[in-house]
């Protein structure tokens, strides 16, 4: 059996640890109790000091901006703020151009110069944009040469440049390029409906006929660019110069959406001297539609089903020459309340000078009533036997606005569950 037994430490060194002590006087100890003392009372000294600093700047600041936004606002509405505070309440109408612009000044006194100048600036911008508009004029403009080689009755054209050209939006840069159409004036198309543009600008009566086609190659991210590129055709006789128009078209692509047209350059060549090249810097003008033809569109409401029948019977339009491989299909969308519905396609069938298609389409219609529809029609032209991208060869729209409507719409809607064919021009 064991037993342990705790025996104490040794006394020496109790001793030792007891006798331990600071190696400093006790004045040299109050000494540095001093010192610190007062550096901790002169610490608290700078941060009150900063502190009522603080606090007297801001307050000085609040009263002057106090001072001047109430002196603005008495001398902006002195008679509004006298009936407010005489009599009983009262509902009044305020100009909100006015009050913007009263706020604005109260907000920031330093920005009144600028703020002026701003606003003259967009006036005169403004004025000169209405300006522009009246006349046709779009900004940009371009350069090109054109030169006709008698003895091979071969045309060339060759863009060179488009100067001037405006950011149309702040998140994409420029991506333009050019696209040329060489069209032959022919007959007249008659009285039609629907020959007007997206604006509803009228077009002229007559009936061009594409000869060809060109499309530039694309500059992006310039507003001044620099193509360099030529075409060529052969004519056959020297005498359709008189009735050939080059139509250039600037345009802005998108990869995401259909490009848009800046502007157009129309150039009458019977108009020209071409026996040696000859180059020419003409302004972008407001584009135009032109009529290439005309549709037999066949239009039916269902009104207890919300349907509506799209019946594309015969197409017309001016043929160059036949090719045996050419097809020509139409597709069909309809937009109705901002509802855009699913696009249809019709077969392809072979082009001639009067296509027959006689198909009809079917969309299921939104909710009634109909406020606003819109029916589009493109007609394209493709090489079945080539693997050949899709050409555009017109296009028409009826329809309906909160205001106006088409004539053809109209006569649907007073004849529901008829239908009804009109003629309609194809524009391009």
């Amino acid at each position: 059996m064991m037993i342990l037994v705790d025996f104490p430490p040794p006394v020496e060194r109790l001793l030792a640890a007891g006798d331990l002590k600071m190696p400093f006087s006790d004045t040299i100890k109050y000494c540095i109790l001093g010192i610190s003392v007062t550096l901790l009372l002169l610490a608290l000294g700078i941060l009150a000091w900063q502190a009522f600093r603080c606090f007297t700047h801001k307050h000085t600041e609040y009263a002057q901006q106090d001072t001047v936004n109430s002196e603005l606002l008495y001398s902006d509405g002195k008679s509004t703020a006298a009936g407010n505070f005489s009599g009983s309440p009262s509902t009044q109408e305020v100009d909100v151009g006015m009050e913007v612009r009263r706020l604005s000044r109260c907000l920031s006194q330093t920005s009144l110069p600028s703020t002026i100048s701003s606003q003259t600036d967009g006036d005169m911008l403004e004025q000169a944009n209405i300006r522009k508009v009246t006349s046709g004029q779009v900004d940009g403009s371009l350069r090109f040469s054109v030169y006709y080689d008698q003895l091979q009755s071969r045309l060339v054209v060759t863009v060179l440049e488009v100067e001037g050209l405006v950011e149309q939006s702040q998140t994409r840069s420029l991506q333009p390029f050019v696209k040329l159409r060489l069209m032959r004036e022919g007959s007249n198309g008659g009285e039609l409906e629907g020959c007007t543009d997206d604006e509803g600008e009228g077009t002229s009566p007559v009936l061009w006929t594409v000869l060809q086609e060109w499309q530039t190659r694309i500059v992006k991210g310039s507003c001044n660019p620099l193509f360099g590129d030529q075409f060529s055709c052969v004519l056959s006789e020297d005498k359709e110069l008189q009735h050939i128009c080059l139509r250039m078209e600037v345009r802005d692509f998108d990869k995401f959406s259909r490009p848009t047209v800046l502007g157009e350059v129309r150039v009458p060549l019977g108009q020209l001297n071409m026996s040696y090249p000859l180059e020419q810097q003409e302004d972008l003008q407001t584009p135009q539609k032109d009529l290439v033809g005309e549709a037999l569109l066949s239009l039916k409401f269902l009104p207890t089903s919300q349907r509506l029948e799209v019946g594309l019977l015969k197409v017309r339009t001016v043929l160059t020459e036949i090719c045996s491989g050419a097809v020509t299909y139409a597709r069909i969308s309809v937009q109705c309340n901002q509802c855009k519905l699913r696009y249809q396609k019709t077969s392809a069938v072979a082009r001639r000078m009067v296509t027959v298609f006689n198909e009809v389409l079917m969309f299921s219609l939104p909710e009634l009533p109909l406020e606003q529809c819109k029916i589009s029609v493109s007609l394209y032209e493709t090489i079945m036997t080539t693997k050949s991208t899709k050409r555009l060869i017109g296009q028409l729209t009826v329809g309906k606005e909160k205001s106006v409507e088409d004539k053809h719409w109209s006569l649907m809607m007073s004849s529901v569950r008829q239908p009804i064919a009109k003629w309609h021009g194809l524009l391009i």
